[in-house]
């Protein structure tokens, strides 16, 4: 009976220390997060420190490409929400006149049928998208950080 308990206890010890090194194995080869640089560190700092005000572009109205021999007029209505830093509030207010053109011209370029199945965040990616082309073609820094949407229709 005494040789049993120990043979038992013998096989019990055994598996613990197995599952734990197969336990440390584990954590030892799972990948670990990249250390982030000093500079890295101070830009998210800074980022995360900035303050933003929401400039309101309302009323971009687009009338929408029509398929060939479609009759019917369709438009797109749209106000725009701008996130900007406060300390670029100015500038941006000044390019509000060019933040509307670019919108129009952007949205204004799609047809109805892919209009009508697009999202709301698709919408804002792509207005995003033709900002950030804008203002690379002229070499200029984008003043604001994104733009949302804020109320979209499609008629």
């Amino acid at each position: 009976m005494k040789n049993n308990l120990k043979l038992i206890l013998a096989f019990v010890a055994v598996g613990l220390l197995a599952g734990g090194g197969a336990a440390a194995a584990m954590w030892w080869s799972m990948p670990k997060p990249a250390a982030a640089s000093p500079a890295a560190a101070a830009a998210k700092l800074a980022a995360d420190t900035k303050v933003y005000k929401y400039l309101s572009l309302e009323k971009v109205v687009v009338m929408l490409r029509r398929s060939p021999g479609e009759t019917v007029t369709h438009y797109m209505s749209t106000d725009l929400v701008i996130k900007v830093a406060e300390d670029k509030e100015k500038i941006t207010k000044e390019h509000l006149p060019l933040l509307r053109s670019i919108a129009v011209k952007s949205l204004s370029s799609f047809p109805m049928e892919k209009a009508e199945y697009m999202t709301v965040d698709q919408f804002a990616t792509e207005i995003n998208r033709a900002f950030t082309e804008n203002y690379a073609r002229d070499h200029h820094e984008k003043p604001f950080a994104e733009v949302m949407i804020g109320k979209l229709i499609i008629e």
